[in-house]
């Protein structure tokens, strides 16, 4: 099993057992790939839920850039809704099931298409 695969299988098993959601694993591959070499790196690979500067980055360079969505106070909301569901005192938020979640929220699994 090559390295992106065991952390897919662990993004996986994070969506199921700490934000209650069955992931598409067809998605979620794709949405891993989409993080580039950042999971790679142990401070790219997660997101900081109460540091706005990274919250900032997500919601400009993820919801933004590469889900074309247009800035609102939507998407600050969104962000919000999946620092909750994930666990705030949770400290690993791993990037790419931020993203997952990011993209199921707001129906954009086209993009990844």
């Amino acid at each position: 099993m090559s390295k992106r695969d065991e952390l897919i299988t662990k993004y996986a098993a994070d969506l199921k057992d700490k934000c209650g959601v069955t992931a598409d694993m067809d998605l979620l591959t794709k949405v891993t790939i989409g993080c580039g070499p950042a999971i790679y790196n142990k401070d790219a690979a997660t997101v900081s839920g109460s540091d706005e500067k990274e919250l900032a980055t997500v919601k400009n360079n993820f919801l933004i850039k590469k889900l074309g969505l247009a800035d609102s106070a939507d998407l600050n909301k969104a962000i919000d809704g999946v620092m909750e569901q994930y666990g705030r005192s949770n400290r690993n938020k791993y990037r790419a099931v931020v993203y997952y979640l990011l993209t199921v929220h707001f129906g954009k699994q086209e993009v990844y298409s």
